[in-house]
């Protein structure tokens, strides 16, 4: 059955919203009106690598089955909609006009699907253990999750790496590390049967070019734990963190293998920290995996960019983590350090601005 999809985000958003018009679904992504413009003219592209091919390929929406559009948040109402996809960085989602449909995602209780390493407070609230409320002051503004019921919330782990290539328009994104989205399962079995199908459709979905039908990349995985998209902090708080340093930036690829004993002993601690609030051995990556797909990261995380940039926000797992921790009496030493590390980088923007 073909699906009406809205997708918070353009940047990011756009990737597995390619994904799903492949599949025959209708996206339409929540962007400002200059990026509307563009796409609705030009569509989107997405490059991603193949197996087996040389280069990238250039995946056109305009070739696919599903349509793609973009729309401001005004020009929204989320009962066109079967599910949503939270795919902005969380300080986003406080903005003026995007906070308001948020709010109306909120009370229309559709299936939400974030896309973000920061899960929601309703998210969290789905885990036995933890005390959300706790943990509000990791997020740039809580009050926005307040209305979302955890029964309509999941979380989607964004393992694949993209970027807007910086020489391109605003309708282009590029994958570099070309690996799957790992969610997790709906409270109801409505919702997920729905996920499950559309994570179906993706998977036997194949994009025509020059003859030829090829199997993508990026897939979307459904999974009954609640803690398999919680692999990600031990790879954010690994690398996309250790970014930053005192006075500079540096690649995730460095930050990684620069000293990879104590990248593994903060790898392993924040998967311990998952194991204690429930999380399985096989929910979890093995550090050695990540190692080498990190040699594959040779820029910056998007945390840090944004910063060195001088931004006043960004999404906050580092102090959420600390949180999490602090709950089960859990610290540790060079986890304090990039919290402080970001916080240092975080206070010297805002000063700035």
């Amino acid at each position: 059955m073909a699906r009406n999809i809205l997708v918070f985000g353009a940047s990011y958003g756009a990737l597995l919203g390619i994904k799903a018009a492949l599949a025959g679904h209708d996206v339409t992504l929540v962007c400002r009106e200059r990026t509307a413009a563009l796409i609705n003219a030009k569509g989107v592209i997405v490059r991603m690598p193949v197996k087996g091919r040389d280069g990238l390929l250039d995946v056109r929406s305009q070739a696919l089955a599903g349509r793609i559009r973009a729309a401001t948040p005004d020009g929204i109402d989320p009962r066109d909609f079967d599910l949503v996809v939270l795919a902005m960085q969380e300080p986003q989602y406080r903005l003026p006009g995007v906070r308001e449909l948020l709010a109306a995602v909120a009370e229309s209780r559709l299936p939400c699907l974030s896309l973000m390493n920061m899960p929601p407070p309703p998210y969290l609230a789905r885990i036995g253990g933890i005390d959300a409320a706790a943990c509000a002051e990791s997020y740039t503004d809580s009050s926005v999750w307040e209305r979302f019921s955890p029964q309509s919330m999941t979380l989607c782990s964004p393992d694949a790496q993209a970027f807007r290539p910086p020489e391109e328009e605003g309708n282009v994104l590029q994958v570099r590390l070309p690996t799957n989205f790992k969610a997790a399962r709906f409270e109801g079995a409505e919702a997920t049967a729905m996920l499950a199908e559309i994570a179906e459709g993706i998977e036997n979905a194949r994009y025509e070019s020059g003859g030829e039908a090829i199997d993508l990349p990026v897939k979307l995985k459904v999974h009954e734990s609640l803690f398999v998209p919680l692999a990600k902090w031990s790879m954010v708080m690994t690398g996309n963190y250790r970014c930053l340093m005192p006075e500079a930036i540096r690649s995730i690829e460095h930050a990684v293998h620069a000293d990879i004993q104590a990248s593994q002993e903060v790898y392993e601690w924040v998967a311990k920290l998952c194991r204690a609030f429930g999380a399985k051995d096989e929910d979890m990556v093995p550090f050695d995996k990540y190692a080498a797909a990190a040699r594959s990261l040779k820029s910056p995380s998007s945390a840090a960019r944004a910063l060195e940039a001088g931004a006043p926000h960004v999404e906050r797992v580092d102090r959420l983590v600390q949180a999490l921790a602090a709950q089960k009496g859990m610290r540790h030493e060079t986890v304090d350090q990039t919290v402080a590390c970001v916080d240092e980088w975080v206070v010297r923007n805002r000063l700035k601005g």
